[in-house]
């Protein structure tokens, strides 16, 4: 099910500028914002990636300490 939004107070120069974007696609401006839209939510957001490496982390239960780390990068220095 789709729904409509609207979107007051978009100034001139950047419905133009989405004009011409849209325009260079071949698109309607619609179906240009509709798939920037969906690109949008296509990535997680800081806290969603955040938490979905915190949430494999405990699911992983691997814990890497920082000395074993330091102790990979001297290694690898030699």
């Amino acid at each position: 099910m789709s729904v409509q939004i609207t979107i007051r107070g978009v100034p001139d120069k950047v419905r133009d500028r989405l004009r011409v974007r849209a325009a260079s696609r071949g698109q309607s401006m619609q179906k240009y914002l509709r798939g920037e839209l969906e690109r949008l939510v296509a990535k997680p957001t800081r806290d969603e990636w955040l938490e979905n490496v915190r949430t494999r982390k405990r699911v992983s239960g691997n814990r890497v300490t920082t000395e074993s780390i330091l102790q990979a990068r001297d290694a690898d220095r030699r």
